[in-house]
């Protein structure tokens, strides 16, 4: 008999953040300054049978949003309960004896888990290194490539030069080139649009960040259509719960013009968090999404980052970062939530360049 489960599910573990719920949470890069104003109008007025009834197979009214808004055809559309849905069904669909996925690391921490769930091997390449010569990605034959572009937890926007270089290196042929832009809002460049025309690029987004929609667990991706369909069927049918989708499409058309004003304040905060950080003698690290790492105030990440937590603020620690060593990554948000922040991280550390 097969045992279930299966026997490296042993060295696998639950998910689990160790989040005791605070007064300002910063840990999660959620949107701060709420949800987009269209969805919260869409959830209002549900009815019952957004609830009562099953949704559509594949969520088509946000793939209808998603293809207006990014000029994209529908069948090169895939959706999921959440962008790491997505993720999680495309390397389902990449299985084989000996197949794996390779990425820079550090970078999102389900990767390699995700991998293994679904009987892939996992090689990391440090960010340096990957960087300098993008063709170490391809070391090993692997069957996916994976790049978080704006990097999770660095905040890092890979070159688009080093992209292309990456996804031309061995052209069609080449392995299938995961392109997370999880993050991108806040950035100044996407590759979204151009995924259609090449038959090795999915790009995967969420509706969690920028759209203030963690909670209904919605995200999707645009790739060539043949790459679409193969993440449909991995994934299933009826994976994105009805009242989520219309939801989601509310944000993604942003009828309102909502977003590009959280956005410009998330920069603006951004900036203003990085000058403090820098102020302080904390290394920030230039980002281009939605949160902030610094170097880590005593050296040590874990430890740090309770301290700020029994004092009320949430951040995320880091270990291992190049260049960096231990770290936090700390999310932006309103002008009132980053003041305290900092007011907390003085009276908690003892910073020789405090201010």
């Amino acid at each position: 008999m097969t045992p279930f489960p299966r026997a490296d599910y042993e060295t696998i573990r639950r998910y689990d953040p160790e989040r005791a719920p605070v007064r300002i949470d910063l840990s999660d890069n959620t949107n701060l300054w709420g949800t987009h104003p269209g969805a919260l109008e869409r959830i209002r007025n549900a009815s019952t049978n957004d609830v009562a009834r099953y949704p559509d197979l594949y969520a088509d009214e946000l793939r209808a949003a998603v293809s207006e808004r990014f000029d994209v055809p529908l069948d090169s559309i895939t959706t999921g309960a959440g962008s790491d849905d997505v993720l999680d069904s495309a390397f389902r669909a990449a299985w084989g004896p000996g197949a794996h996925i390779s990425y820079p690391a550090p970078t999102f921490s389900m990767i390699e888990p995700f991998a293994r769930m679904n009987g892939l091997g996992a090689r990391s390449v440090s960010w340096p290194e990957a960087e300098a010569d993008p063709s170490l990605l391809l070391d090993g034959d692997p069957s996916l490539i994976y790049v978080c572009r704006p990097n999770n937890p660095t905040g890092h926007l890979a070159p688009r030069v080093w992209l292309d270089e990456l996804l031309e290196a061995r052209g069609a042929d080449g392995p299938l080139v995961i392109i997370d832009e999880a993050y991108a809002d806040f950035a100044e460049d996407s590759v979204i649009s151009d995924a259609p025309r090449i038959p090795n690029l999915l790009v995967a987004r969420t509706t969690s960040k920028a759209y203030g929609l963690a909670g209904m667990r919605c995200g999707f991706a645009v790739g060539a259509p043949p790459v679409a369909l193969a993440v449909e069927k991995s994934r299933g049918p009826y994976k994105v719960g009805g009242l989520a989708a219309a939801a989601s499409a509310a944000a993604v058309r942003d009828d309102e013009g909502w977003l590009p004003g959280v956005i410009r304040q998330c920069l603006e905060n951004r900036a203003l968090l990085v000058d403090a950080l820098d102020r302080r003698g904390l290394q920030p690290l230039p980002s281009s999404a939605n949160f902030v790492l610094c170097a880590a105030p005593t050296g040590y990440a874990r430890p740090d980052a309770l301290a700020l937590r029994a004092a009320g603020i949430g951040v995320r620690p880091f270990s291992g970062i190049p260049e960096l060593g231990d770290g936090l990554r700390i999310t932006v948000g309103p002008r009132e939530l980053m003041e305290t922040f900092l007011d907390t991280l003085d009276r908690t550390f003892v910073l020789e360049a405090a201010s």
